[in-house]
């Protein structure tokens, strides 16, 4: 077994550990923090069930990018849409066999590349070309934006322009999951794709990345607008009433 087999096979090994215990401890975080305020965005829903109305608005169609700014919205939405079929359509690599479901996404999934590539442009621009999102951005943000273009832009060429091959990366692939490892191709664009995958791995837990799973735990868009039929007690508050 090749020393370039071994190497990427730890580094995604360490990478997938970091990834999850890392988001893992984000989220208890954020389900520890206090909300010690009422403070929903107005119109707020006043029922349970407004509120996961709300939220899936929020998740699927990025309602309140949608309202402060169209194109920032249209860049955003595209970006996240192309991505979850970009991601959908790599779960082929880690099945064996592949589900009807992520057979019938590939044609979708190989064009939303294009526009994955070029939502990120756009964002990308934005950061430049608006100047009070230029004087906000600061050298992670254009960091993140290069990173994920180059993963973009990456895996395009390994599709359109220098193919490599795809059933030695899915054995690769599930070799690393089944602890079976097997020789990984040589190709460089296809170690620079996975090396620069394997990084945005290692630093989604540390990064503004992490904006996916905070959504949910925002009091801004998570609370009932019921403050004058229920009071609004925060946990930390309650521990303080008990003491003796």
């Amino acid at each position: 077994m090749s020393l370039l087999t071994i190497f990427y096979a730890l580094l995604f090994y360490v990478a997938t550990l970091v990834l999850v215990v890392g988001v893992g401890l984000k989220i208890r975080n954020y389900a520890k923090t206090p909300a010690p305020l009422k403070i929903p965005i107005g119109p707020s829903p006043m029922t349970s069930t407004g509120v996961g109305w709300r939220m899936a608005r929020e998740v699927v169609f990025f309602e309140s990018l949608f309202k402060s700014s169209k194109w920032t919205w249209i860049f955003g939405w595209t970006f996240h849409a192309a991505l979850l079929l970009v991601v959908l359509r790599h779960l082929r690599y880690f099945q064996e066999p592949v589900w009807l479901p992520v057979v019938l996404i590939q044609p979708f999934g190989t064009y939303a590349g294009f526009a994955f590539a070029a939502a990120l442009g756009g964002l990308w621009a934005r950061r430049w070309l608006v100047d009070r999102v230029r004087y906000i951005s600061t050298p992670s943000d254009h960091l993140m934006l290069a990173l994920l273009l180059a993963i973009g832009l990456s895996g395009l060429a390994m599709r359109f322009v220098l193919p490599t091959d795809i059933v030695a990366v899915k054995v690769f692939m599930l070799g690393l999951m089944r602890f079976d490892w097997q020789p990984l191709p040589s190709d460089p664009v296809l170690l620079v794709h996975l090396a620069l995958v394997a990084l945005l791995m290692l630093i989604f837990p540390i990064s503004k990345l992490l904006h996916a799973p905070a959504l949910f735990f925002s009091p801004t868009l998570n609370q009932v607008d019921n403050a004058r039929e229920v009071r609004h007690v925060a946990a930390w508050t309650e521990a303080l009433d008990k003491r003796p």
